[in-house]
Formats: C-alpha cells, sequence, structure tokens
C-alpha cells in the first residue's frame, strides 16, 4: 500500500518540479466530465429531485474548483467512510418513506457515491470507481428518457471518454519512465483535447450511418421497466382546485400539433373534459356515458356535416397519463394512427377517449369545424332543447355557496335582458376586475370560490373559470367547466404548434336558448408567457431537434427508412435533371450570358482566384518563417522550452550544411560536434552543442540566450 500511494502521489508530480503535469490534470478533469455528463443526463430527464440535482451539481463544482487550484479541500478517508456509513443507513428511510420506489433510491445511492467518491479520489482505484459510477450514470439515464437531451449527454460522454482513455494512457507510460518528450507538453491541453474531440466525431459519423440504415420499433426496449407518461390533472372525471395551476408550471411539450395548409385556428381551444359537478372544491362527473364509435381502418366518421370553418389537424402527443382525445371544434371524423384501438364518445358532453391508453409519440387526425360565437352563429333549426333532468344537473351549486356570490352575480349582470347578455356580462367583468396569477394562497381556504372574489382577486384559470360557472347558475343559466389546453406556440423551424403543460386551461361552457352550448373564458390573459427573448427562440430550436429525434430515432421504423431512402432518391434526381437542363440549354442563349458573365466579372473572379492560389502556395512557408523568427526572439528573451532547443539545433545543423559538413542519422550529438575538426567553426559547434544539450535535457533555460548568440555567430561565418 505504500509503494502504490508513493505511485499515485508520483503521478500529481512532475519530473522536474513538485506540481502536477498538464496530462495529470487534464485526466482528472476528463473524469470529472464523465461523472457531469451522466449528471446532466438524469437531470434532464425530468426524474431527478431538486436536491439530488443542486447537491450533486455542488459536488460536481467543488470538484472542479479543487482541480483548477481555486479551492483547497481534502477529506479524509476516515470522513468518506463515515459519510458511506451514515448513507447506508439512510438508504431504507429513503427506499421506504421518501422515493417509494427502488430505482429512485438506487439513483439516489448512485448520486451519492459518486460525490463522494469524487472529492476523495487520490489512487488509480478510485479513478476507476469514478469511471464506473459515471457509466452507472450514464445507464440510469438511458432507462429513465429517450429524449434529445440524452443524445447530447451521451456524445458528451462519449468524448470525455475518450479523452480519460487516451491521457490515461500517457499518463501511465509517463510514470514508467522519466524522459522528457521530445517535442515537450506545449498546448498539450488543447491537442489532446481536439484528438479527443475528432475521434468522437468520428464514432458518431460512423455510427450514424448504421444507426439510420438499420430500421427499429418505435418503443425503446427499456420503455417497459418504468413509466414516462406525464400525468395530466383534470382530464379525467375528478379535478381539485389547484391541480391545474401546478401542472402549468411545467413547460414541457405536451402535444406538436401538424394544422393542414397551415389554417389560421384563431384563439383555437383543445377540449379535453366536461366536468359538471361541484361540491366547492372539487369538480367532477360521475354520470359520463362513453359508447364505443364504429371505426373503419382506424377512421370513425361522425357526420356533423361541413362547416365554413373547417379544419384538418394531426396531433401527435407524449407520453400522457390520460386517455382523453384533446380536440378542437366538432370533429367530423377522427383517425388514430397506430395498433388498433378502440374509439368512444360521450354523446352528453362531446368527449372522447382512446382505449388502451397508448404509448409515447400517440397521434390521431381530426377533421373539425371550429365553433362560432353566438352572436353570429346562425340559429340551428330545430333548436336544441336541454332537459329538465339535464338542467337540473347544471344548476346545481354547493349547498355551503356564500350569498354574497350569487348578490355579486346580479350586480354584474344588471341591465342585461338575455341570458347571452348576461354570459357576457359575467365573462367581461372577470376579465377585466380581476388579475391572473398562478401563485396559490399561502393556506388554503374554507370557500376558495369565495376568498377568490372577495379577498385574493386574482387566481389562474380554475378560479376564473368555476367562479363564473357558479355565479352563472345562481342566475338560472346551465353552465359546466372544461379543461384542455389553449392555443400553443408556432415553432416555423419544424412547422408545428407546440402546446405545453403551460397552456392548460380551463374555461366555461353554457347552455345558450336556440344555440345549445356555447364556450366563455373569463380568465384574462397572461402577457408574460407571450414574450418572446432569446432563450424562447432557443426553446424553440431545441423542440424541433426533440422532435426530429423522436420521428427519425425513437420511431425509426421500416416505414421511416423507406421515407428517408425516397426522400434522397428525390433530391438526388432533382439535382442530376437539374445539372443536365443547365448542360443542354445551349439552345437558350447560353453562350451570350457566358459572355456577358465574363466581361462583369471576370477579372474580379480572376483577381480572386490569383490571390487563393498565392495564399494557398505562399501561406505555409511564410507562416513557418513568422512562427520560427517568433519562437527565435522568445529564446534571445530567455524564455525558451525544451522544442526551441530542437528548432535551434536543427536551424545550427542546416547552417553547419552550407560549409560542406552534414551530421550522420546514427551520429549523436555530441559524436558530430567531435568529429569536425579543431577550426573555430567546429569549436563553436561543440560550445552549441553543450548549451543545447544543457536546455534539451538538463532543462537549463538560462543558456537559450547562448544558443542564439553561437547560432548567429555560425551564419555569420558561413556568410564570409
Amino acid at each position: 500500500m505504500r509503494s502504490m500511494g508513493r505511485a499515485d502521489a508520483g503521478a500529481r508530480k512532475g519530473v522536474y518540479g513538485s506540481g502536477p503535469l498538464p496530462v495529470e490534470r487534464f485526466f482528472q478533469f476528463s473524469l470529472l466530465g464523465l461523472v457531469a455528463s451522466g449528471y446532466l443526463a438524469v437531470a434532464g430527464s425530468a426524474y431527478l429531485d431538486p436536491p439530488t440535482i443542486v447537491l450533486t451539481g455542488a459536488g460536481i463544482l467543488l470538484r472542479a474548483l479543487i482541480l483548477s487550484g481555486s479551492l483547497r479541500l481534502e477529506l479524509t478517508d476516515r470522513t468518506a467512510t463515515l459519510m458511506a456509513v451514515g448513507y447506508a443507513a439512510f438508504f431504507p428511510v429513503d427506499y421506504f418513506l421518501l422515493s417509494h420506489e427502488l430505482l429512485s433510491a438506487a439513483v439516489h445511492l448512485v448520486f451519492f457515491l459518486a460525490v463522494v467518491k469524487i472529492l476523495t479520489a487520490r489512487t488509480n482505484r478510485d479513478n476507476l470507481y469514478i469511471a464506473v459510477i459515471a457509466f452507472l450514470e450514464l445507464l440510469a439515464a438511458a432507462i429513465l428518457s429517450i429524449d434529445f437531451n440524452f443524445f447530447l449527454c451521451l456524445a458528451l460522454f462519449l468524448l470525455f471518454a475518450i479523452a480519460a482513455l487516451t491521457s490515461g494512457e500517457i499518463r501511465r507510460s509517463v510514470h514508467k519512465s522519466t524522459a522528457i518528450a521530445r517535442a515537450g507538453l506545449k498546448r498539450f491541453h488543447f491537442r489532446l483535447a481536439m484528438l479527443g474531440m475528432w475521434v468522437a466525431m468520428g464514432i458518431l459519423a460512423l455510427t450514424a450511418g448504421m444507426f439510420f440504415l438499420l430500421p427499429r420499433t418505435a418503443d425503446a426496449a427499456l420503455s417497459r421497466l418504468i413509466s414516462h407518461r406525464i400525468r395530466v390533472p383534470g382530464f379525467s372525471s375528478r379535478v381539485t382546485l389547484g391541480e391545474i395551476g401546478e401542472f402549468q408550471t411545467s413547460s414541457r411539450p405536451v402535444m406538436h400539433v401538424a394544422i393542414h395548409k397551415n389554417q389560421p385556428m384563431g384563439s383555437a381551444k383543445w377540449r379535453g373534459s366536461v366536468l359538471t359537478q361541484f361540491d366547492g372544491k372539487v369538480w367532477s362527473n360521475p354520470s359520463l356515458h362513453f359508447r364505443e364509435l364504429k371505426t373503419m381502418n382506424g377512421l370513425a366518421a361522425l357526420g356533423y356535416g361541413p362547416g365554413q370553418r373547417q379544419r384538418s389537424y394531426r396531433v401527435d402527443w407524449e407520453d400522457l397519463d390520460s386517455q382523453v382525445l384533446f380536440i378542437a371544434g366538432a370533429p367530423e371524423d377522427i383517425a388514430v394512427e397506430g395498433p388498433p384501438a378502440t374509439l368512444e364518445e360521450d354523446a352528453e358532453t362531446g368527449c372522447y377517449r382512446v382505449r388502451p391508453m397508448r404509448s409515447s409519440n400517440f397521434r390521431y387526425q381530426v377533421a373539425s369545424v371550429l365553433e362560432d360565437p353566438p352572436e353570429t352563429a346562425p340559429p340551428l333549426n330545430p333548436p336544441p332543447v336541454l332537459s329538465l333532468a339535464k338542467r337540473t344537473v347544471y344548476l346545481q351549486i354547493p349547498a355551503h355557496t356564500d350569498p354574497r356570490i350569487s348578490r355579486l352575480a346580479e350586480t354584474m349582470t344588471a341591465g342585461a335582458t338575455t341570458d347571452l347578455s348576461r354570459t357576457r356580462a359575467l365573462e367581461q367583468h372577470l376579465r377585466l376586475d380581476y388579475a391572473y396569477t398562478l401563485d396559490l394562497p399561502q393556506k388554503e381556504p374554507a370557500d376558495p370560490l369565495a376568498n377568490f372574489l372577495f379577498v385574493r382577486r386574482k387566481g389562474h384559470c380554475e378560479y376564473f373559470a368555476s367562479a363564473m360557472a357558479v355565479m352563472l347558475r345562481t342566475l338560472g343559466i346551465p353552465s359546466r367547466m372544461v379543461t384542455g389546453f389553449q392555443n400553443g406556440e408556432y415553432n416555423s423551424i419544424s412547422d408545428l404548434w407546440v402546446v405545453r403543460a403551460s397552456d392548460a386551461h380551463s374555461w366555461v361552457e353554457a347552455w345558450i336558448p336556440g344555440h345549445g352550448w356555447a364556450t366563455f373564458d373569463p380568465t384574462p390573459p397572461d402577457f408574460s408567457s407571450h414574450r418572446a427573448t432569446l432563450f424562447s427562440r432557443a426553446g424553440l430550436y431545441l423542440d424541433a431537434a426533440e422532435t426530429f429525434w423522436q420521428q427519425w430515432v425513437v420511431g425509426y421504423d421500416p416505414n421511416h427508412q423507406g421515407t428517408l431512402a425516397d426522400l434522397v432518391e428525390q433530391t438526388a434526381r432533382r439535382l442530376g435533371l437539374g445539372w443536365l437542363d443547365s448542360l443542354l440549354g445551349a439552345e437558350s442563349g447560353w453562350l451570350a450570358r457566358l459572355k456577358e458573365w465574363v466581361r462583369r466579372f471576370g477579372l474580379a473572379t480572376g483577381a480572386v482566384l490569383l490571390l487563393g492560389y498565392l495564399v494557398w502556395m505562399g501561406g505555409p512557408p511564410l507562416y513557418r518563417l513568422l512562427r520560427m523568427r517568433r519562437r527565435v526572439e522568445r529564446v534571445r528573451r530567455g524564455q525558451a522550452n525544451v522544442g526551441d532547443a530542437t528548432l535551434l539545433y536543427e536551424r545550427m545543423l542546416h547552417v553547419v550544411k552550407r560549409q560542406g559538413y552534414s551530421k550522420p542519422t546514427w551520429f549523436t550529438p555530441l559524436e558530430f560536434a567531435r568529429s569536425l575538426p579543431a577550426t573555430p567553426m567546429g569549436q563553436a559547434v561543440q560550445e552549441f552543442t553543450g548549451a543545447y544539450n544543457a536546455l534539451r535535457f538538463g532543462g537549463h533555460t538560462e543558456a537559450s540566450p547562448r544558443l542564439s548568440a553561437l547560432l548567429d555567430d555560425l551564419e555569420r561565418a558561413g556568410k564570409v
């Protein structure tokens, strides 16, 4: 153990000094990069809890400060052992009380061991443990995530792995012998980093070809080990006030929508679930009765008839933990792609769902008619009728409803004479007199609606929709709450509308005589969510990359393979035909156009080509000459290194060769100097060789000015 300690200590020392070798520092930073890339891969999967993200990131940053020399800190082996024993006792607590999942608890353990090990690593065995832990991090990320973020982190991991392997081999060979490298360690970090980068890029380029040539199934092989679905509150038969507001704090994409011919959708609302009963805190709908729709090749024709605002669109959703289909407008037909599925409709609420719950990258297409406002929509013939039993359901209010709510509703609708005008009045008052916020009350009030209307006077969409629905019912107007998403953001890069979790929304449907159920939205707009910034633009690029990743990587199958081959063939054919057309266009006056182009741009083009040729031919020799002069000036200032000694010696051999003396390749520098005649030139070469050996092999930089002076003397003597 003592000899191992000396060897590992030597790994951190230079041959001629006590400072760390450049290769040792590069190797340690490469190992740290391995751990950091694995950490970022797991953190990007959104399955790592915030305390683990913060603590692990702090540990990696602390290690980077220690390696850079900005901070001096050394944890003893005893401290590391006590920390490991303490976490061993904490692991059952994490599993049974905190994580409740063995995989999550194991991930916490891996990151804890990673932080402890990178802060206490001293031996080669510790370095091996760090590499293993980094690999376990990446493996955990592969199980937890199939996003584009994992590919980026995998590329980083590959880069740092190559850097660690190459620098580790150099590190091992350095400590086998104390000989100094012939060219020194100038710009060692940069050269070794570039080598690792080019090797990593080569590996990725080679594997990319194989990747797209070999079809795969749409689901990853490990997808069954853990659920990646996003739990979407409110899109079932029950939702508690505040759930959708919590969901809106996330900006994670939940749907991508491709609209046929980019037709305008207006303020589109992607309708999901309808809730009818409210007890003051919870909305529910226990009376849902779904019936199976008849489909042919996955297409269900609903037959509602065409309208003036007919739209066709395709919806790709992420791993949503919901069976509900999100639809804008009244659907005419619905087509579900992929394996056979059962489409169901609740005729009372107009909600649709699919069974069984689909996996990732679920896609369906809809042709629907967008709803017109009741003020401009043509009257229906015959007018719809709401039965007395249904009317009773849609007029129920909680037994403990604050009486001030009904009085406020009457005040807001004073002067309105129809149900439509009263509904519009309530909608406008709520939008103008109250503020929007996602901040929830610090303490849950006994009556959330009364607190919202008379105390806080601000809230998010659930409070606005709930307040309006209850106030409408106090006025005798049937109403219900709808949950879904609104609008979205157009991504010009992918040509898709991106609907995020932050676009989750709830609104109101009220029964208007002669029209039926009509949509009303009392929530004021949140202007802060629509500010275009540099980060939002970068987010669109990342979303486009993620879309490409999910479509062409995760979902790459023989169909995609055939599509890719067809695109390549068509592109090649277009390029070939275009070249052929331009070649065969002689009869269209190509010679005249060529003469005109030569007359206008020939002289400038020739000058540019001549300048480029001169730079190409004379640039490298000129660069070498300038580089040599710069190094000679550095030698004269006493700032030489071992590489400069070799340069000066080669220049000396060139000067002596002009005088008729060539050094045989099998002669050492000292043997060559002694073989020269005892002339002033021979004596100068012997003195030059002694100074060269002192600088080249002894590291005596004070000999560099003498080398430069002797070289000048030899050059002057050769010109005489």
